[in-house]
């Protein structure tokens, strides 16, 4: 979870003031500052229509919005990826139990670094001509190996599967281009590399999906909802594209404004910037910590914003975990790799912090 810069809580702080006097807040805002926001996440991942982006609560809002638009029959395979993420797992388990499909999970193979390859040849062994749907992270959320995603794609579309991205470990911090990648579906959450508050988070909809059913039905995503005069005069068509699949809370008018603002400063900052920013942090000490002992995947085989640390043998990974602690260093365990995190707001002096606690495990 991104700490909130300065001016993104002062967003959040004014939004919340100014809902001490709703007669303030007017028909329009419940459109506009949505839209806006749509404008600026289709704008960081390079989406041609503001409107193929809908307002979620959560990753597992979004997934599960997908699953109930996949026309599968029994039979067919789901491919997923070992050790995934629940919230991009549990609504497939459930679609697979309702319709009798088979669950796959690609696994790396046991290839404890550079495992990026292995990984992508797996997924791509997975597809067959029974697969309905291919539903992956961009980079896995254990150590931030990262897939090829274009050639998964071309893998699924070649039998027809939808392809489905969990972003949330890698949008806003790594660049990425829905016009090259392609995907049918792309789920964020706002409070990771988004920068943004929790319970907020967007989806990128391809044409597949251009006509699906929402998974709430509420009166904002109905055509004509603008007309607060006329809502009862109720309307079976939905809005244009993929605002048919926004929320029914989708106009926070605290977590937008605050999102807005946290994706204005990743517009400045560039996600590509980012990555060159961290490894120029991460390359001086990436060989003092392998001479420590610990695992860690080549520069090519990983992102910068997010990178798994293998244990020495029989290391616990909690006993790590704790001891970084004890040196004001703070990572996440992940399976049994030792997750760091860095940022810009990071810099050389937190570098040689890590190595030196990493030093005293």
């Amino acid at each position: 979870m991104s700490p909130l810069a300065k001016r993104v809580e002062l967003a959040g702080i004014t939004a919340l003031q100014g809902k001490r006097n709703p007669i303030e807040i007017h028909p329009d805002d419940f459109f506009r500052i949505p839209a806006r926001v749509r404008t600026s996440f289709a704008r960081l991942i390079h989406a041609e229509h503001a409107n193929s982006i809908s307002i979620i609560p959560a990753v597992s809002y979004g997934i599960a919005t997908v699953a109930k638009n996949i026309r599968a029959r029994s039979g067919q395979n789901i491919v997923l990826v070992e050790d995934q993420f629940p919230s991009n797992v549990y609504s497939w388990m459930s679609l697979a139990k309702e319709k009798q499909l088979e669950i796959r999970f690609a696994s790396s193979g046991g290839a404890s670094l550079d495992k990026g390859s292995a990984w992508t040849d797996a997924i791509v062994a997975a597809i067959d001509s029974r697969t309905a749907v291919v539903s992956i992270p961009t980079v896995h959320w254990t150590d931030g190996t990262p897939f090829d995603l274009i050639r998964i794609r071309e893998a699924a579309s070649k039998v027809g599967a939808a392809f489905v991205l969990d972003g949330t470990q890698s949008v806003g911090a790594l660049p990425i281009d829905v016009s090259l990648v392609q995907p049918d579906a792309l789920v964020v959450a706002g409070y990771k590399w988004m920068m943004g508050p929790y319970s907020i988070g967007l989806v990128y909809w391809g044409d597949r999906f251009a006509h699906g059913t929402p998974i709430e039905e509420n009166w904002i995503n109905r055509r004509g909802s603008e007309n607060f005069a006329r809502l009862v005069d109720y309307e079976e068509g939905y809005q244009e594209g993929a605002i048919r699949f926004d929320s029914g809370g989708r106009s926070n008018f605290i977590l937008l404004p605050m999102l807005e603002e946290a994706m204005d400063m990743i517009e400045e900052w560039r996600p590509d910037r980012v990555q060159q920013y961290l490894s120029g942090l991460i390359a001086p000490v990436e060989d003092r910590i392998r001479a420590l002992g610990f695992g860690m995947a080549s520069a090519s085989s990983r992102a910068s914003h997010l990178f798994g640390l293998r244990l020495p043998t029989h290391s616990n990974p909690e006993t790590v975990k704790e001891k970084l602690a004890s040196h004001s260093v703070y990572v996440s365990v992940r399976g049994n790799a030792v997750r760091v995190a860095p940022h810009v707001y990071n810099n050389h002096h937190d570098m040689e912090a890590l190595v030196d606690a990493l030093s005293a495990c």
